[in-house]
């Protein structure tokens, strides 16, 4: 029998994902020690007490720094990353933070560099690797089912309500930054060991801008592979308010040499009305009444467990600190890739000229 470790788990951010992965964590038989950080006290409170958490604090210092702390999940926004995982780092705890990696280069430079300077390992939350069809399709690739990939086609829609909250949030997180960056991991995770060297890529603005928001409604975009692979990529995140979908509505295609993969993840095979309305996993207040079933993007709540990409990544990364196993999570290096192709399909939309990441 594996021995197993125990974990002390820090949960930096008490929002909507830590507030999953906190009640995700506090359900691992691995898990003896749970500790909530947030800026805002009663926000750490709150989430500590609805786990049955050991400590809470408005530091993330604190949470980092505890004794009894032997690993972090940074939770916090985009923008905020960066300080406690460097943090945790410098202490040889092992880390998982939400993707992107960062909002910058420079950022996620600053990190590769201290997890080759640390003790500790790094793994990034780009969940789509975990939900269910994203899965077995990379099993297949391995497996040579498909021979040698020759490109591939994806693309992710959502409601204009999700974007405005989610740029209300944080105004650099745009739908590339915050949707589409799963699907170039994804991507990115099915074509490894190759590299994206060619970026060009398109957008139209008109009901986001009249928010406020100086983003595109829409971007597509065109990666070419360093053995000449082409992959298409797209989003649109302006669906109207009450569209069906509780998150992500994609496609992803894959054609190889010896074989084809057609992956619909439109949920639009689980179809049911309520009167009640139906609340978004997201989006508090927000319900509809027509709702495609399982298409909240990180899982769904069923018979009081979460069920999801979300709670498979979270509990495989503890699976691996307790007993060693796998992990398909993304590495650092995986992940400030993506970030670089992300970026540079924002900037091929914006300036009209191919980018090389």
């Amino acid at each position: 029998m594996k021995n197993v470790n125990r974990i002390g788990l820090g949960i930096v951010g008490a929002g909507r994902i830590g507030t999953l992965r906190s009640r995700i964590a506090a359900d691992h038989p691995s898990v003896s020690f749970l500790a909530i950080g947030d800026r805002e006290q009663a926000n750490a409170d709150r989430l500590a007490a609805m786990v049955g958490a050991d400590f809470a604090t408005d530091s993330n210092a604190a949470v980092v720094e505890h004794p009894d702390v032997t690993a972090v999940i940074v939770a916090t926004s985009e923008g905020e990353h960066t300080e406690p995982v460097l943090h945790a780092l410098s202490l040889g705890k092992p880390v998982l933070v939400e993707k992107p990696l960062a909002l910058t280069l420079a950022e996620a430079d600053r990190i590769v560099a201290a997890t080759q300077e640390s003790a500790a390992e790094l793994r990034v939350g780009y969940s789509r690797r975990f939900r269910r069809r994203y899965h077995v399709a990379k099993e297949q690739i391995v497996q040579g089912r498909m021979g040698s990939l020759l490109g591939a086609a994806g693309r992710v829609y959502n409601s204009r309500s999700q974007a405005l909250a989610m740029l209300g949030r944080n105004p650099h997180a745009t739908p590339v930054v915050d949707a589409l960056t799963y699907y170039v991991d994804l991507m990115n995770w099915f074509f490894e060991p190759r590299q994206v060297v060619e970026v060009s890529a398109t957008g139209r603005r008109g009901v986001l801008a009249s928010a406020g928001y100086e983003t595109d409604d829409l971007t597509w975009a065109t990666l070419r592979y360093d053995d000449g692979a082409a992959v298409n990529l797209g989003v649109c995140y302006v669906l109207p308010e009450k569209y069906p979908a509780l998150g992500h509505a994609a496609r992803v295609e894959l054609i190889g040499t010896d074989g084809v993969m057609l992956l619909d993840d439109d949920h639009t095979d689980q179809v049911m009305y309520s009167d009640h309305g139906v609340p978004h996993v997201y989006l508090p207040g927000h319900t509809v009444n027509a709702v495609f079933l399982s298409s909240g993007t990180p899982g769904d709540w069923a018979l009081g467990e979460f069920v999801g990409p979300l709670a498979a990544e979270t509990r495989s990364w503890l699976d691996h600190l307790a007993t060693g196993r796998g992990c398909n999570l993304a590495d650092p290096v995986q992940a400030r890739h993506t970030l670089a192709v992300t970026l540079a399909i924002e900037e091929a939309a914006r300036t009209g000229s191919t980018v090389r990441p």
